[in-house]
């Protein structure tokens, strides 16, 4: 009833002060200033949730904050920093992408030789020679020290953990397999029957024919087994100063490098010889009442064309070192092979010695002459069975020939 009073007073224009409505609670209704301000509150709390949300999303305003220019600004000044990196963040990012560019040619660089040393030492460790190139650097085994030392300083260089313990471990296996594989020998305890020196020369197809000469007459050996005697090297043989210096011989000739001879100051009688593409005879020689037996060695090289011929003819060397009998032996000459490749090693598990092993010179370079001794290896030995010793050894050069000679000193137990 009140509210349908005050309604009517408010249209009808009674007498006295307009009446403004009552809640329903009872209360005194709001006036229209009041509403006024309710008003425009709400409009500001609907623009400042219009810019929440604009801040809200980041560099992607909505279409009305890009209409209102003072959003857009506001938008802008609150982005977030990790937006947009700094300039000394940038700065430091490119530094590091070059640093790590290097590290990995480095790494590449130093695992290459190391890649080299490892497959080389897998044959040493797991036996075999492998194919080319291998045996060819099976041959310088000891030399694979400086790619191994390079690869490993390229490694700590790139900061790689597992390319350093890689390259420690090819390096010090390499260093192991660099010992001998005989030990030295023990002074003998019985004085010798007979004491004889021994030469072994390879003359490069006859060239080193003139050197030969000559050393014979410098050092005198009492035998001389010659690899690689042509035609030329034949007709030195027979001259009359050599005749009646080595009275008793087997001469093998043949052309380019076919060739073998025994010289001997001892009486001579001539064996059946090693199969081979070069000529290897053998003799044995009457010392002290003593049959001695002498092979001359001269296997296949092995060049990429005649592998399987180096293994096959090292292994019918092997087999006549195995069935030498009980007769003192030596096998000289030029074994084109070295202490590092299995198919001389072999030899050796025969029973035969390696003279310049058993004198501590196992290291000593015989090949390439032009080199040594500062760089080459030794593929020229002089081998003994056990009632032979050898005193002294000396790796005398020839001109004309890429090989060292050998001369051992032996005594006949």
């Amino acid at each position: 009833m009140g509210t349908l009073d005050g309604r009517r007073g408010s249209t009808g224009g009674g007498d006295g002060d307009a009446q403004v409505p009552a809640e329903r609670g009872g209360g005194a209704g709001p006036s229209r200033t009041d509403t006024a301000a309710g008003a425009g509150a709400a409009d500001t709390d609907r623009a400042g949730r219009a810019s929440g949300v604009t801040r809200a999303a980041g560099n992607a305003p909505g279409p009305a904050a890009a209409e209102d220019p003072r959003v857009a600004v506001e938008a802008a000044g609150n982005a977030r920093p990790q937006d947009t990196p700094a300039p000394a963040e940038r700065g430091r990012v490119l530094a590091r992408r070059p640093g790590r560019r290097l590290r990995v040619v480095l790494g590449v660089a130093g695992g290459l030789p190391l890649l080299v040393v490892s497959c080389v030492l897998a044959f040493r460790v797991g036996g075999g020679d492998g194919l080319t190139p291998l045996p060819q650097l099976a041959a310088f085994l000891p030399w694979l020290l400086v790619p191994g030392g390079a690869g490993l300083l390229l490694m700590i260089a790139a900061r790689s953990r597992t390319g350093t313990v890689w390259a420690l471990v090819a390096v010090a296996a390499t260093g192991w397999f660099v010992r001998p594989y005989e030990s030295a020998a023990d002074p003998p305890s019985s004085p010798p029957e007979a004491e004889f020196s021994l030469l072994t020369a390879n003359l490069k197809f006859g060239d080193a024919t003139p050197a030969l000469r000559d050393a014979l007459r410098e050092y005198e050996p009492d035998i001389a087994l010659v690899q690689e005697c042509d035609t030329r090297c034949v007709a030195a043989l027979r001259t009359p100063e050599l005749r009646a210096a080595y009275p008793y011989r087997v001469v093998d000739a043949g052309d380019p490098a076919e060739g073998s001879a025994v010289l001997s100051t001892y009486p001579l009688t001539e064996e059946p010889g090693v199969r081979g593409t070069l000529s290897m005879p053998a003799a044995t020689a009457r010392i002290a009442g003593e049959r001695v037996r002498l092979q001359v060695v001269h296997p296949m090289p092995p060049t990429p064309g005649s592998m399987d011929a180096w293994r096959t003819e090292l292994g019918y060397l092997r087999d006549a070192a195995a069935e030498r009998g009980t007769a003192p032996t030596v096998f000289g000459g030029d074994f084109n092979s070295s202490q590092d490749h299995e198919a001389f090693r072999d030899i050796l598990d025969t029973g035969l010695r390696d003279s310049a092993m058993l004198l501590g010179r196992s290291r000593t370079p015989t090949w390439p002459a032009s080199t040594t001794p500062l760089f080459g290896t030794q593929i020229d030995h002089v081998l003994v069975s056990d009632r032979l010793s050898p005193a002294g050894i000396e790796f005398p050069e020839l001109a004309g020939t890429d090989h060292r000679a050998v001369l051992v000193e032996l005594q006949l137990r």
